[in-house]
């Protein structure tokens, strides 16, 4: 998606289209940050993919037609008096959301597709939200990274949270180097989770308080991504703050391994380790529309899925072995070959082994580059 392209604007009248263009510019002056995010609507709760700029006071949402931002904005935040929650965990399946609540008491849930890119956004919306009130501003970085655990805190009583079957951590199957463990989480998840039920103010303090609860078997890691880590010497360094890492209760880690003989030949493409994610545009096979769908780029095996970022379940719609794929960046002049739908800028394709073209964009040349730079050594 070009920014510096206006696709759209053919249709309006001379008037309209200049007043188009200079709301444009002013907006890009000021733009602080910008990307896709999944929105729940208002009315009908279903869940879209929107472009998303954050403006000093605003944010502002675009509808996504062909490829192509739409001139006006579907709609805005106004940030003056907003409230903002990160981690919100009001959605089950949905752990990676942002609350915003206006000071007119509209709430709005933002998703994004990594907790990387969940805290970026909910720094920088802080800080706009703020960006009048220095005092308030000083007072969020030292919350960020203090430390101040709770006096008396009890490492029983956490634990009891956790296990409540309404508001406690939620356990989840994963899969990691060909084995299935049942009722575990992820490190980021129990992060979010101690935040979000205050035992916790910052991802320090919360890091410190799962590094002691696995310090006294509470809980303890499975998996070599979380169990490689406890070999520091270091307490703090031992527990991983990452969607990759797992953990149990430890009572029943013995019962939550499957073998790799359970593992279907699918379910095993989705046990490689997580290389890169994000948000991207992709042509459909038959319809030749197009579409945001979230990308997640794994090793060990090698593979690319892509999922429908409005669906609650969490299973690709779609994915491909990237063994013996090609894959290169596509002309910014014009519509490449291959392209419908007078899509063109941030392109690049990739060719399986099969034969099957795949054509993606991105949202910058750079973000493209990052892509097919992380893709072609797993080919």
């Amino acid at each position: 998606m070009q920014r510096d392209t206006l696709p759209g604007l053919e249709h309006l009248s001379a008037g309209a289209r200049l007043s188009s263009l200079l709301a444009t510019m002013q907006e890009a002056a000021g733009v602080l940050k910008e990307g896709f995010l999944v929105k729940r609507g208002h009315i009908v709760r279903n869940w879209k993919v929107r472009w998303f700029v954050l403006l000093q006071d605003k944010l502002l949402y675009y509808k996504i037609e062909g490829g192509k931002k739409e001139p006006s904005p579907k709609g805005r935040i106004l940030l003056d008096g907003c409230t903002i929650t990160c981690p919100c965990l009001e959605y089950e399946n949905r752990p990676l959301l942002i609350k915003l609540k206006t000071k007119t008491n509209t709430d709005y849930f933002l998703e994004c597709c990594s907790r990387e890119e969940r805290d970026s956004w909910a720094l920088d919306i802080t800080g706009a939200i703020h960006a009048g009130h220095p005092v308030q501003v000083q007072e969020l970085h030292r919350m960020k990274n203090s430390f101040k655990l709770l006096e008396n805190i009890s490492l029983h009583h956490i634990v009891e949270r956790m296990c409540d079957s309404s508001t406690g951590i939620k356990l989840t199957r994963n899969l990691q180097q060909g084995n299935r463990y049942k009722e575990t989480f992820t490190g980021s998840a129990l992060v979010d989770w101690l935040i979000s039920s205050s035992f916790a103010v910052s991802r320090f303090e919360a890091i410190t308080l799962a590094s002691m609860l696995m310090e006294e078997n509470f809980i303890k890691p499975v998996g070599a991504r979380s169990t490689e880590a406890t070999r520091f010497s270091d307490l703090s360094e031992q527990f991983l703050d990452d969607s990759t890492a797992l953990y149990m209760f430890a009572e029943s880690s013995k019962k939550n391994i499957s073998s790799k003989e359970e593992l279907q030949f699918n379910i095993s493409e989705l046990s490689g380790t997580i290389v890169k994610q994000g948000f991207l545009v992709k042509q459909g096979h038959k319809r030749k529309n197009w579409k945001v769908r979230r990308f997640v780029l794994r090793a060990d095996p090698a593979f690319l899925h892509y999922y429908d970022p409005t669906k609650e379940e969490n299973r690709p719609v779609g994915g491909f072995s990237l063994r013996g794929c090609l894959v290169s960046a596509l002309e910014d002049n014009g519509v490449p070959a291959g392209v419908k739908g007078n899509v063109k800028g941030n392109l690049f394709k990739i060719i399986t082994k099969n034969d099957i073209h795949y054509y993606i964009q991105a949202s910058s040349k750079a973000e493209r580059a990052e892509w097919i730079e992380a893709i072609k050594p797993l080919t």
